[in-house]
């Protein structure tokens, strides 16, 4: 045999043999085939089914995504950290997964948690004294449900210009704001017992007879506010201060008063 064709022939054996070792496979079914063994890895806990009942909890008071947050985060800090749920806001529910006896627990929370609110009609009295004389009384009545804020207006809409630009025509416009300037009622009630909790703020304001040195154009607007804290009893008034009258000998006396709705 010629030197090529020893070379030819080794090469065509160690082709053999590498096709061997990296290419061809074994059939572990086959008669006398040998393959590795060992201890199969269990799949994770968290691919298994979950057989434990799902329950929808729909709300039914509990307008606000604040007050459902609330109800929550009382059912998941009383249960066990397994438990999966969660808020689902378009439908104001509450989704779970969890065992029978935690389901009926979550149930007893949200109906304790998830009732209807208390209504008030809630009314302000503002009396204007002129040199220690009543000369004017005026009321301001809403209807406030416990935990909603209420906003009471009654103003004029005061313009004021805060700037400038040029238009398409190239003309130069002003930028205008409105000041609401008047009387605002800003409440928000907390029940408590037989009566209720008062956070409120009565604003007054009014536009001066004297101009801004800004501009003229620049009104200036004085304003007075009682700002507090007060607990309400139905059907007792309650005095919350006075707002001055600048320039003026007069002052406003305030008060309020709540009666409760469909109680």
């Amino acid at each position: 045999m010629t030197f090529g064709n020893r070379v030819l022939g080794l090469a065509v054996v160690l082709g053999l043999s590498s096709t061997s070792a990296w290419g061809q496979t074994t059939d572990c079914a086959a008669p006398g085939a040998k393959c590795a063994t060992g201890p199969v890895a269990a799949a994770p806990a968290n691919s298994r089914m979950d057989s434990r009942p799902f329950q929808m909890f729909y709300l039914t008071n509990s307008t606000r995504q604040e007050e459902a947050n609330e109800i929550v985060v009382a059912v998941r800090n009383l249960l066990d950290p397994s438990v999966k749920l969660y808020l689902v806001p378009s439908q104001n529910a509450i989704a779970m997964r969890a065992t029978p006896e935690e389901l009926a627990l979550a149930q007893k929370v949200i109906n304790d948690l998830d009732r209807p609110k208390k209504a008030y009609r809630l009314t302000y009295t503002i009396t204007d004294i002129d040199g220690g004389k009543r000369i004017g009384v005026q009321h301001f009545s809403t209807i406030v449900t416990e935990g909603q804020r209420s906003l009471v207006k009654q103003v004029s809409k005061v313009p004021v210009v805060t700037g400038s630009y040029n238009n398409t025509s190239s003309q130069t416009e002003s930028q205008v704001t409105y000041l609401d300037v008047g009387l605002i009622f800003d409440s928000m009630l907390a029940s408590y017992g037989g009566g209720a909790s008062l956070r409120s703020k009565v604003e007054r304001s009014s536009v001066a007879e004297e101009r801004s040195g800004v501009g003229p154009q620049d009104p200036v607007v004085r304003s007075t506010s009682v700002e507090g804290t007060s607990f309400l009893t139905a059907g007792k008034p309650v005095v919350l201060g006075s707002l001055d009258i600048p320039g003026s000998a007069r002052h406003l006396d305030v008060d309020v008063m709540i009666e409760p709705i469909g109680q």
